[in-house]
């Protein structure tokens, strides 16, 4: 009885170190919230690197990467457009394959069935019951030279490239077969039409507010009630621009569940971005067919499974 008794008091005493070490997580990362909204982002990094040492834990734990990023966007909105350099940067080995992203994504673009700009492709390993999956989030990858803007048969303004790297669409111009036709070049298969249809059509309650509600996209406001506009263009991810705009980051980013995606302002040495991109290896998909796109991977061995990697599927 006794071995047991000291057993339970010795998980007891672990327990509670544990819980008082999440409570001053907990804790700090509010302090670090309420300072965020005046302080630079490497007073909040010098605060959680103290505060980690002191709880024994490692400073990733500590710091809140959000807050870090949403400093970085206030910071990059101070600067005129042509000066912000919008990327995004994806860790694959933090990914779960929740597809919190790709719901979110909808919800916020009132996107239609058969129209995703966030997805999140699934790659598996092994044999039952050794079996590995590997998530690879996705969408549109911006690029500053797109195959879908010179496809043939897509009207020149169409699809436009914005001076803070985001690749905008005309509505009104993208249409019918110019919208196929602009889907069909993108190699990322990134690009959708919408087809004018509703989730909740022809169900007992009729279309639903979450879907007939205005929103808006590249500084305009839609309704896709009664055909209108997007309906029968082509759509894609613009990184949130009325997000970005708001100074709010994107909704796959405030919604990931593993923080595995980053975004910010590539030409801001001090954003979480560039610290990612010159601290890791990074990957971009189908790199070689030179359209140089803006979201990255970072491309680094998973812990423990050594030989599971970005280039597995992407050498």
């Amino acid at each position: 009885m006794r071995k047991t008794s000291s057993a339970n008091h010795a998980l007891e005493t672990t327990d509670r170190r544990r819980f008082l070490k999440l409570a001053a997580v907990g804790a700090a990362t509010a302090a670090l919230a309420t300072e965020a909204v005046g302080g630079p982002s490497h007073r909040l990094r010098r605060r959680a690197h103290r505060l980690a040492r002191r709880l024994g834990m490692k400073a990733d734990r500590v710091e809140n990467h959000l807050i870090r990023m949403q400093e970085d966007l206030r910071r990059a909105l101070q600067k005129p457009v042509e000066q912000r350099d919008w990327v995004m940067v994806i860790d694959p080995r933090k990914c779960i394959g929740c597809d919190s992203c790709t719901i979110s994504c909808k919800a916020e673009n009132v996107t239609p069935p058969g129209v995703t700009y966030r997805r999140v492709p699934k790659i598996e390993f092994g044999a039952f019951p050794n079996i590995t999956w590997i998530f690879m989030p996705a969408n549109c990858m911006q690029c500053d030279h797109p195959a879908c803007a010179t496809a043939p048969g897509v009207p020149e303004g169409a699809i436009s490239k914005r001076p803070d790297g985001i690749v905008e669409i005309d509505y009104a111009k993208l249409r019918g077969e110019a919208a196929r036709a602009a889907a069909r070049a993108c190699p990322y298969s990134a690009l959708y039409v919408d087809d004018g249809s509703f989730y909740t059509e022809n169900t007992p309650h009729g279309l639903q507010p979450y879907e007939t509600r205005d929103f808006q996209e590249y500084d305009q406001e839609y309704n896709r009630t009664q055909g209108g506009l997007p309906v029968g263009s082509g759509r894609k991810c613009h990184f949130c621009l009325h997000r970005l705009n708001q100074a709010m980051l994107p909704a796959c980013v405030t919604t990931c569940l593993g923080g595995a995606v980053f975004f910010g302002d590539r030409s801001d040495p001090q954003s979480l971005v560039s610290e990612l991109l010159a601290s890791h290896r990074v990957i971009r998909t189908r790199e070689s067919l030179g359209m140089e796109p803006r979201v990255y991977y970072i491309d680094e061995p998973i812990e423990g499974r050594p030989h599971l990697s970005c280039t597995v599927c992407h050498p």
